[in-house]
């Protein structure tokens, strides 16, 4: 237990100082709500990773201290309530694990698009949305084996934090899916840089996203970076913690230039911030 040794007040702010320095956080941070993580542990202390499934998705495993741990992403629309993994061990030996997700309401945002068809699309615009969905679904829920992933994370672009991640939204008073990502608005051209190792799994140009890069960070670790006016990287190439991979733009479905930045978790698009300081 810490003992505290001064309460420094500023303006509706108060700092609580401790004699004991706290150990290094671990990230992502768990939260168990929907479009959160879960971190589980699972009893394991074994040489060989285990295999650990929700639902019909393989999820990340990492060693912490003595131990196994599942860190699991939670779609948006996961019910409160127990929830289960299934773990594959040593020598093909199957249990379960419990683990409880809590309730989250999200804020509502309205948006006006003066392009009507990035609201109502044609019959034209729904065949490319179609075609391009197929590319985007298999990039988010790649599956790349790794002993070791990077999770903490750095913000991939200098700029205003405009749109959280799971808004309830609204565009020209018509609901549309949840946000599934963090909106950082900053001038046309601004760097953006990629927030941890990986390797750049594919890019292109769609019709909501607009120009788009995803990168692979191993064992379902996987982020997006939509509407880029400029792409620097190609598909196959790795990028270290901090390098250029393009440029802020606003193309695709926007109201200003910004980067929609996704990380998903086995194929679970989950909170940005869980992975930052």
């Amino acid at each position: 237990m810490t003992k505290p040794i001064a309460l420094i007040a500023s303006p509706g702010i108060f700092f609580l100082l401790s004699l004991c320095a706290t150990a290094a956080e671990s990230y992502p941070r768990p939260d168990p709500v929907p479009g959160g993580i879960a971190i589980v542990e699972l009893g394991l202390d074994t040489a060989t990773p285990p295999s650990v499934f929700y639902g019909k998705k393989r999820v990340l495993v990492r060693r912490a201290a003595k131990q196994w741990q599942a860190v699991v992403g939670l779609p948006l629309s996961t019910k409160a309530g127990t929830h289960k993994l299934r773990i594959i061990a040593a020598q093909n030996k199957t249990y379960q694990r419990d683990f409880s997700v809590h309730t989250k309401k999200y804020k509502e945002q309205h948006l006006t698009i003066k392009n009507k068809r990035m609201v109502n699309p044609n019959t034209e615009d729904m065949k490319r949305i179609r075609a391009e969905k197929k590319i985007i679904s298999a990039a988010l829920s790649r599956w790349t084996e790794q002993a070791h992933v990077a999770t903490q994370f750095i913000l991939p672009v200098d700029g205003r934090l405009s749109s959280p991640f799971g808004l309830r939204r609204f565009f020209n008073e018509q609901p549309r899916k949840p946000h599934s990502g963090l909106d950082i608005a900053a001038t046309e051209g601004t760097t953006i840089r990629a927030p941890a190792n990986g390797i750049v799994i594919t890019r292109g140009n769609y019709f909501f996203n607009g120009n788009t890069v995803f990168i692979d960070h191993g064992q379902g670790l996987v982020t997006m970076y939509c509407h880029m006016s400029e792409i620097r990287v190609k598909p196959g190439m790795k990028v270290k913690q901090g390098e250029p991979i393009g440029k802020v733009g606003m193309t695709g479905r926007v109201t200003g230039p910004h980067l929609h930045w996704s990380v998903s978790l086995n194929n679970a698009r989950v909170e940005p911030g869980l992975f930052l300081k």
